[in-house]
Formats: structure tokens, sequence, C-alpha cells
């Protein structure tokens, strides 16, 4: 019985697999250690506004058998064109920023070379022969052995950090001020619990889900499946902060830009407060955190350019999906091997489009879920569109702070 709940769960579990990566392992952990607790208010926050807009994805594609690409046409081409210029523009910096990050764990973790971007090439790789074997079958599989691994590995860190810790915890919450540090909450909103993009990904997922003839996924069971994945994501995000509070905060360590020495620092500052016993946790936990997102990214964003281009063009192209694979693959190496100094600078910079972005897919999602072209039974709750709202205005209000504080 338990067996054939968990088949049952895809898409949501993909979400978390993509969302609970540079966000989590690094952002969060980076509050943690700079802020304390100070910022678990944003985090909390960030997560109840973009509930709804994400929650749309799978709910307008198992309603109406279609992705909101399809749904984006029907509000006018204009928005699809607006959405494949957008996602054109931080697709490689997106998938070079969870790559590296992954390859400096690597690097950690199984040693063989210090190269980031040998490490890149090798992940990168190993990722498209994954996806070349099983398609979306096998990263469905695969995501659910991840997300177990990931959330027992963190979970049991948290525990025994809290246990052999002698600092107090300061549950006092902090509103950063100057522009450094509103420009930290800015891209720590735009990755939490992931950009807002990643709804059409939901959406995409969803559809592939509804082919697999052995397990029925009806919008309801879509809807649970979902709200699963999203309630991980918070429930590690505040894990990962609390990480960082409690090992980090007030240790007088500063990060390096590098991905290797980042990383080597991040698990040597557990492992420090935890024990060498530990490492196996901790590594196994950040590893597959950064594993799980980048094939995840490299999944779904070729998934969602090849269906745009296909409505944009309205043709099929029957191997668009393989060419934007390896189109992305390429795009992301020669990123890392022409501008690795300047890795920190792209990643702020694909962070806070990501925030300022929002509002437009907000509202695009909210437009398409509650108007003509979803079936009144599956429309939002009025409740829902109360939060909706609100999610709107906080998007939009925050991104008109951020640009005023500049």
């Amino acid at each position: 019985m338990q067996l054939n709940w968990l088949k049952k769960l895809g898409p949501g579990l993909l979400f978390a697999g993509a969302a609970i990566g540079v966000s989590h392992l690094v952002q969060s952990t980076r509050a943690g250690a700079e802020f304390g607790f100070g910022l678990l208010w944003a985090l909390i926050l960030i997560h109840i506004v973009k509930y709804p807009f994400f929650q749309f994805g799978p709910r307008y594609a198992t309603a109406t058998g279609e992705s909101l690409l399809d749904g984006y046409k029907k509000l006018g081409k204009g928005v699809l064109v607006a959405y494949f210029i957008l996602n054109l523009a931080t697709m490689f910096t997106i998938q070079a920023a969870v790559t590296i990050v992954t390859a400096g764990l690597a690097a950690n973790l199984f040693g063989v070379t210090t190269n980031p971007i040998i490490w890149s090439a090798i992940i990168i790789t190993i990722c498209v022969i994954l996806l070349i074997i099983g398609k979306y079958k096998l990263l469905d599989n695969l995501m659910k052995v991840i997300i177990v691994t990931l959330t027992a590995s963190t979970i049991i860190a948290l525990i025994i950090a809290a246990f052999n810790t002698n600092n107090t915890y300061d549950l006092h919450q902090i509103l950063p001020e100057g522009s450094i540090e509103i420009g930290f909450l800015i891209a720590f909103l735009g990755w939490m619990p992931a950009p807002l993009d990643v709804s059409i990904w939901q959406s995409l997922w969803a559809i592939e889900k509804q082919k697999d003839t052995q397990n029925q996924f009806s919008t309801k069971q879509a809807i649970f499946d979902f709200n699963i994945g999203f309630l991980g994501t918070l429930i590690l995000g505040i894990c990962f902060v609390a990480l960082g509070a409690i090992v980090m905060y007030h240790s007088n360590e500063t990060f390096d830009k590098g991905a290797v020495k980042f990383s080597q620092q991040l698990i040597n500052l557990y492992t420090k407060y935890l024990g060498n016993g530990m490492y196996i946790f901790i590594a196994a936990a950040a590893f597959t955190t950064m594993f799980s997102t980048t094939i995840t990214t490299l999944d779904a964003s070729p998934r969602a350019m090849a269906k745009t281009f296909d409505l944009l063009t309205t043709k099929s192209f029957k191997n668009a999906y393989w060419f934007w694979i390896l189109f992305l693959a390429i795009g992301t190496i020669s990123i890392l091997v022409f501008f690795m100094s300047e890795m920190g600078v792209l990643i702020k910079i694909a962070t806070i489009l990501s925030f300022l972005t929002a509002p437009f897919f907000a509202i695009m999602n909210y437009l398409l879920i509650s108007g003509k072209h979803t079936p009144e039974k599956w429309r939002p709750s009025v409740p829902l569109k109360i939060l909706s709202w609100f999610g709107i205005a906080f998007l939009i209000g925050f991104s008109f702070w951020y640009l005023f504080s500049l």
C-alpha cells in the first residue's frame, strides 16, 4: 500500500529536486551563517507568497491536459515570446550555477581532480546519459531515492548539531538594511524555494506523469503530490537555515568564492562541530541536493524551450528536446570555461532577475487558472484567490523596494 502511494508521487518530488539546490544549500546556509535565525520570516513568507503560483502549474496541466505554455499562447503570443526571451536569457547562468556547486562538492567527495570545470563536464555528461537512457521515468524514480536520502541526512545532521552546540538561539527577526544586505535578501527570495518559472516545468512534468497508464494522475492527486514536494522544500529550507545558524553563526569564517574551496569550507565547518563521523551524512546531503537540481534543470529547461519553440513556429521538431539539452550543456560548459571568475556575479544577477520577473509569471499563471481556459471546477477558491492577490502585490512591492534601494 505504501509502495503504491509512493509510486503516485512524481512531479512534486521533481519540483523539490529542482528547488532544493543553490537556494537551500548555499543561500539558506549563508542566511543562517550571516543572520542567524533572523531571516526565517523571509523564508516562510516567500513560500506562502509563491505557493499558489507554483500550484497552478500541475493544477492547470492535469485539469486541461496541456501545459502552462499552451495556456500562455492562449493569453497571447506575446506572452509566450516574453517567456522564451526570459528563459533564454537565464537558463545558461542557472545551469552553470547549480552545476559548479555540484562540481565543487564532487571534487571534495570523490577526489580524482579538484578542477571544477572537469567535474562540471563529467556531471553534465552523466546527467545527459541518464536522461537519454531513462527519460522522464528514470528521473521520476531517481528523484524519490534522492529526496529520501537528502531529507534523512539533513534532519540527522540538524538533530546532532542542535544537541552538540553550546550556543544560545536568538530568534529575533531582522529586516536587512543597506544595499548589500537588501541585495542578498532579494537574491535569497528570488530562488527560494525556486524561480516562479519552475511552475512551467511542473506543468510539463505533470503531463508526462499522466502518460503513465499504470498510475492514474488526476488533478486532485497532482495537487496533493505538489503539496508534498512543496512542504518538503519549506522544511528543508528551515533545516539549512538552522544548520547555518547553529554551526556557522559567529564563527568568524568567511566563504571562499571558488566552488571547490566553498564546498570544502561548508563540509569542514559542519564536521568541525558535528564530528568527522558525520562527514558521510553532510557529504550525502550536500551532493544529492545539488545533483538532483542539476539533472532536473537539465531536463526541464530544454523540455520547456522545445515546447515553446513548437508553439511559436506551429511545427513539431522530433529531436527538439535533445537539441536544447545539448545546446544547454555546451553553453553551460562554455560559461564555466570563459567566465569562471565572474560566477559569483552571474549567480547574483540570475537570482535577482528571478525575483524581478516573478510578478510576470505570477500574474500570467493567475489569469490563466482563474479564466475561461480552465474548467470551472478547478479554478481557485476565494481564499486561494485572495492569497494570489496578496502574493502578486508582495512580489511587485518588494521588486520596487529593491530597485529604489539601489
